[in-house]
């Protein structure tokens, strides 16, 4: 990467072009801010747009999902809790997101909109900030993190959690590890101001409250405090430390992308195509999703059975309980029956009164055979106590029966329960074993990764070997229109018309631009000079149905086209669409020495 390498975001009141350095946005500390409908959000995304057409990835935290309209043109992985986004994560994607991010150059979007718990998306920020801090003191890789509502983790007032400290910690230290940071907030007054006094660039779009204008008047001066409440949308004072002006007027550009973020009218709302990203990277996500639900699914179900075992453990217990209480009633009624009652067959003495009493008819109203009628209900009643008395024993052997196999079953059921402990703490074992094993497979992947790229450098005619068919038959197709054009224009005598598109640009001095840009570009050479012959072929042609015709991702043909168009032998029309700049080319190679080449070029070509 071109240490001097710049993009351009707007012009200053004079017409002046604005550009930025590269460098210094990726690794440095910005801060962008502004009330709603100022622009402050249309400027972070333009520089998002400019670093992505130049192939450099970058994380972007959305609080309000704005940032998603990216996806109209440029491929990125959108994750949060969404159904819209491309997969659904949670604190444990942290480290793989980070991976992604810095290690395979994929810009990701993440989107925290859509948590309703607060402390889930605090802790998703958190881990990832955390992790690419971590993983950027080894890479030292130019990358960027955005921050939109920077002001609700890194707060003026206090009370900064986790989040906000690791993220004062990036801004403060990440610079010397390649890993910088933009933060943007509309209320400049709330956000800690060691954040933005220690920025190397800072952009005020339009404010009105007081408190926000009096930050204004304290950083950058009272006059600007003033003029700040009538800034045009879009416009804005910018502060940077590499300018030789200190401060500028800045009329920042629209947003070519999709605006996600902007407010809902009357009109009919279309959502635009959007790119995705390669199934695979959603795959790996997705793994560790599904191992996670499998194994926490597995746990739920053991500690579902283990409460129910507790529980019939707990039914076995009372019954066991109310057993022995009916034991204990029975054995009191039995004491009652034995001889507590007095309930015997009439003795000697008993049956003397009893004949006394049939004799005494005067002084008793009860005749001899009202007192025999009574003595034999009571002959009848002690009977039928003892036949209870037997019952009774009989419930109460199988009672205690009951209870020893009722103490049996618990004493089974507790083993099992200590079992499926055991297994659930067994498996929550396995769980930690597999978070080691998957962050050392990420290791070793990346350490085959950098094998692979050594030897693919090593190698480059092996992958072009790998796709020679279809690149043979294309340049096949190309070559028949070639000498159908020529034969076409045979009698065209010298004109420059005459020449096929890609002829003319492996003309000298044209060539030379050419390989030039590509030199600057991302793109590999045989896959820029294919994306030069789509183009010559079928241009205008979009960015997007440029990519199903070559072999190169989306982001190096992005590159490819961004350095072609700044040498001017590519032109974008009002639509986004691409072609070869044909006028200047040929306004390049019409001189003499050039027309008395012609001929020669021509035959070059039928050949």
């Amino acid at each position: 990467m071109s240490e001097t390498r710049t993009i351009r975001v707007g012009e200053t009141v004079d017409g002046d072009a604005v550009e930025l350095p590269v460098v210094e946005l990726l690794t440095g500390r910005g801060f962008v801010t502004g009330k709603s409908g100022s622009g402050k959000s249309n400027t972070a995304s333009v520089v998002c747009e400019e670093l992505l057409d130049a192939g450099f990835p970058m994380l972007i935290i959305d609080c309000e999902g704005e940032y998603y309209g990216l996806k109209e043109e440029y491929e990125l992985l959108h994750v949060g809790a969404d159904e819209e986004c491309d997969i659904q994560v949670a604190p444990e994607h942290a480290e793989k997101v980070a991976d992604l991010a810095l290690n395979e150059n994929i810009p990701v979007i993440l989107d925290v909109s859509g948590y309703l718990d607060e402390d889930v998306s605090n802790e998703l920020i958190l881990q990832t900030a955390r992790h690419l801090f971590a993983k950027e003191k080894k890479l030292k890789k130019p990358f960027l993190l955005v921050c939109e509502e920077v002001h609700e983790y890194i707060p003026e007032g206090g009370g900064m959690d986790e989040t906000g400290k690791m993220l004062i910690k990036i801004g403060k230290r990440g610079r010397k590890h390649g890993l910088g940071i933009v933060g943007i907030s509309q209320r400049p007054a709330d956000v800690k101001k060691d954040f933005i006094t220690q920025a190397n660039w800072l952009v005020w779009h339009r404010l009105t409250w007081e408190n926000d204008t009096n930050v204004v008047g304290r950083i950058i001066g009272s006059e600007y405090a003033d003029r700040v409440t009538d800034l045009d949308d879009g416009q804005a004072f910018m502060q940077t430390d590499w300018a030789e002006a200190d401060l500028r007027t800045v009329q920042f550009r629209r947003k070519r992308t999709f605006d996600a973020g902007a407010t809902p009218g009357l009109d009919d709302f279309e959502r635009p195509e959007l790119k995705s990203v390669s199934d695979n990277l959603v795959g790996d996500l997705q793994s560790i999703t599904e191992d996670k639900e499998e194994h926490e699914n597995r746990i739920a179900e053991l500690e579902a059975e283990i409460e129910k075992k507790d529980q019939r453990i707990a039914t076995l217990e009372d019954e066991l309980e109310d057993a022995r209480d009916i034991s204990q009633a029975a054995n009191k009624m039995a004491d009652a029956i034995a001889g507590n009652t007095g309930i015997t067959a009439p003795s000697d003495d008993d049956q003397q009164t009893l004949d006394e009493v049939e004799g005494d008819k005067e002084d008793h109203e009860k005749s001899n055979a009202e007192i025999e009628h009574e003595r034999n209900e009571f002959r009848k009643r002690a009977r039928e106590l003892e036949e209870r008395l037997d019952d009774l024993a009989t419930t109460k052997a199988d009672l205690e029966d009951r209870v020893e196999a009722l103490a049996a079953e618990k004493s089974e059921l507790a083993d099992e329960r200590d079992e499926l402990r055991a297994e659930r703490d067994e498996l929550a074992t396995r769980v930690d074993e597999l978070e080691a094993e998957v962050e050392s497979m990420h290791a070793e992947l990346g350490d085959e990764r950098q094998k692979t790229e050594q030897l693919e450098s090593e190698t480059d005619e092996g992958e072009v070997i790998s796709d020679q068919a279809d690149r043979i038959a294309f340049l096949e197709m190309a070559l028949e229109q070639l000498q159908r054009r020529l034969s076409d224009d045979d009698g065209a005598g010298g004109d420059l018309e005459s020449v096929s598109t890609i002829d003319l640009l492996h003309e000298d001095p044209i060539e030379e631009k050419v390989e030039a840009a590509i030199r600057e570009s991302n793109c590999r050479r045989e896959h820029a000079w294919d994306v030069i012959a789509v183009l010559a072929d079928r241009g205008p042609i979009r960015t997007r149905d440029v990519e199903p015709l070559v072999d190169a991702t989306g982001h190096h043909i992005s590159s490819a086209i961004i350095e072609l168009r700044k040498v001017n032998v590519l032109e974008r029309d009002e639509k986004g669409r691409h072609e070869i700049n044909r006028r200047y080319v040929e306004g390049i190679l019409e001189t003499k020495a050039e027309r008395e080449g012609l001929a020669a070029l021509k035959n070059r070509s039928r050949q």
